[in-house]
């Protein structure tokens, strides 16, 4: 079956089938595949023609050029797009809609990460069902440096994939960590050199080609009800921890400090 282009909303994000699998590669190489808005906005349609399309049997997410799956946010946007609390809203409206769309997505969705895959980055690869990763591949969720608020889906999908305790030494430290560290904590499932990430890759490929799509539908359905949260939950005081993190003085260190390249001060107010 021969290759076959699929209309994305914007050039910084190319799409493509190869036979039963339709790609969605991140493209903004000059900045490590940095997430821009539109980048953010193009996923959820890209998602809905790939669920529509009776030939695709999985989406493979992945990043321009060997440097880099995604590096974070672009932060030439980062001070327009996320200083103004309802600029704030708008922006996690539209990450949240692009992360939940991945990991709702009835087809089956896989992260080949290469280079840097940091912050925004993490949190697309944690929305996928599978991950594999090359040994050059390097890691960090670095919130805390930002005095950024987590979405509660975010956390939750790294808690349910490493366990709380990783997820805090993850998060808590915002340090960066190797690809056989990542695979230690169960962030990816294998991880190969450089060289062998496309043929690592093709196994996948093509054992999604052959099995029956059905089954995968169903066990990918009930695993998500497996995981669904307790009715316990308070997702309000979930929704206040982050907001207050928005609106402190921190918050607006962070920012200040991620822009001009230094280290921020935090007092906590």
């Amino acid at each position: 079956m021969p290759t076959e282009s699929y209309e994305s909303p914007t050039e910084r994000v190319q799409a493509w089938l190869d036979a039963s699998t339709l790609h969605i590669r991140f493209n903004n190489p000059e900045r490590h595949n940095a997430l821009s808005v539109d980048m953010w906005e193009a996923v959820p349609p890209l998602l809905a023609q790939a669920e529509a399309d009776d030939r695709v049997r999985l989406v493979v997410f992945s990043g321009a050029g060997e440097k880099a799956f995604v590096s974070g946010a672009d932060i030439t946007q980062f001070e327009d797009m996320r200083a103004a609390r309802e600029a704030v809203t708008r922006y996690e409206q539209m990450a949240e809609s692009a992360l939940m769309g991945i990991y709702n997505c009835v087809k089956p969705t896989l992260a080949c990460i290469r280079g840097y895959c940091i912050g925004g980055g993490v949190n697309v690869a944690i929305s996928c069902d599978l991950r594999i990763a090359s040994t050059d591949s390097v890691f960090s969720i670095p919130a805390v440096r930002l005095g950024l608020g987590y979405r509660y889906s975010a956390m939750k999908n790294l808690v349910d994939l490493v366990g709380p305790g990783a997820a805090k030494d993850i998060f808590f430290t915002g340090r960066k960590f190797d690809a056989q560290e990542a695979k230690s904590l169960g962030l990816v499932s294998r991880v190969c050199e450089p060289d062998k990430l496309p043929a690592l890759l093709a196994e996948y490929t093509s054992a999604m080609a052959v099995n029956a799509p059905l089954t995968i539908r169903a066990a990918k359905a009930i695993m998500a009800e497996v995981l669904k949260p307790s009715p316990e939950l308070d997702m309000a005081l979930c929704q206040r921890a982050i907001r207050t993190c928005f609106d402190s003085a921190d918050y607006a260190e962070g920012r200040k400090a991620f822009m001009e390249k230094r280290k921020p001060v935090f007092t906590g107010k």
